[in-house]
């Protein structure tokens, strides 16, 4: 796999108490919006031996919107609210900035809850949904209690020592079948991606995060993915999202990591079923209104210079980017706005003075 980072375009967007969020887009396709878990940054993620084959993978099949939730990565650590109310407010802005009228949504890990709510609350915006990994009902015990409470002194104590002794505890229940390098790696994203003060207050919010009342309101296609041997989120958790959300189908993951690694077996039926589900996102176009707002900045950019009819070397020079990139930026239009064969440029053309 090469190491490289394809073309993404990072941006920034305030969600509703002014909190700056940064998201990014890649890939060519159907927009595909991920909500995001509390460990990612959008940068660093490209060179990961963990998360590198997700972000191409689905890249590969549709134009990914993913951002750094409140308080990590690239987006404001400066906050002290991290309830399931603000993270959607967060969800909503980034759906809002990229111009997603509606699209498919992946929720994974603690994401699930933040992109189930959201698509109660807006069942017209969201097409289809996929819950990897994740949860809709938390069951408070005492032993779930005790455990938190050692987490979060484990956070307290470790999260940015210069050693991973307290970090590795968190990566070996995420990726128990990783590589050194790829538990080094997550070791390291840990103390990178947050602060302790905000891994803290985010962990205790999560807990509060129960959607259970919402599940049976989910009234859009959804898929479960979750694999058999996940510690951080276990089993039963996934089986219970698929019995609650109606007509939800359940796929289990022969694999006993959070993460799926891609040389598992269980990274090919993940993909395979993904593609398979978000294929009815591209049988047919989207109307030309809609379609042009799935379009980013950049594409409008060369978009726009095309139908003033600018050749692609023009293009390039016009917006200081390379010829072999502004291809790719028409490539994309044409995917999103369902053009193909050698009039693609005079419809997408046609599309932008007439949408």
């Amino acid at each position: 796999m090469s190491s490289g980072a394809p073309p993404q375009e990072v941006r920034f967007c305030r969600s509703a108490d002014g909190t700056r969020i940064a998201y990014a887009v890649h890939g060519s396709g159907p927009p595909l919006l991920l909500t995001t878990c509390w460990l990612s940054h959008l940068e660093f993620d490209w060179e990961s031996p963990v998360w590198q084959h997700f972000l191409r993978a689905l890249g590969d099949i549709a134009t990914v919107i993913r951002y750094d939730e409140r308080g990590f990565g690239m987006s404001d650590w400066d906050v002290t609210d991290f309830s399931l109310s603000a993270r959607v407010a967060d969800l909503t802005a980034v759906a809002d900035a990229a111009g997603l009228d509606r699209c498919a949504m992946v929720g994974m890990s603690q994401g699930g809850p933040v992109a189930i709510t959201y698509t109660v609350q807006n069942p017209d915006r969201v097409s289809r949904l996929i819950l990897y990994g994740t949860y809709g009902v938390t069951h408070h015990t005492e032993e779930t209690a005790e455990l938190e409470r050692t987490f979060q002194q484990m956070i307290k104590v470790g999260w940015q020592r210069p050693d991973s002794t307290f970090r590795r505890v968190f990566t070996d229940l995420m990726i128990p079948g990783a590589t050194e390098e790829q538990a080094g790696w997550l070791d390291a994203l840990q103390a990178r991606a947050t602060s302790t003060d905000n891994a803290i207050r985010s962990r205790a919010a999560r807990a509060d995060a129960d959607v259970a009342a919402l599940l049976p309101q989910v009234a859009v296609p959804t898929l479960v993915v979750h694999a058999r041997g996940d510690r951080m989120n276990e089993f039963a958790d996934g089986r219970e999202l698929a019995a609650r959300i109606p007509a939800a189908r359940l796929v289990t993951l022969d694999s006993g990591n959070h993460i799926i690694l891609a040389d598992e077996p269980a990274w090919g039926v993940f993909v395979d079923e993904v593609s398979a589900f978000l294929a009815g996102e591209r049988i047919s176009a989207p109307s030309t209104p809609a379609a042009l707002r799935t379009l980013t900045d950049r594409e409008r950019d060369v978009l726009r210079l095309v139908s003033q009819g600018r050749d692609n070397a023009e293009v390039a020079t016009e917006l200081a980017l390379s010829v072999r990139t502004v291809e790719r930026h028409l490539t994309s239009i044409y995917t999103k706005l369902g053009l193909s064969g050698r009039s693609a440029r005079a419809a997408a053309v046609a599309r932008m003075l007439t949408g």
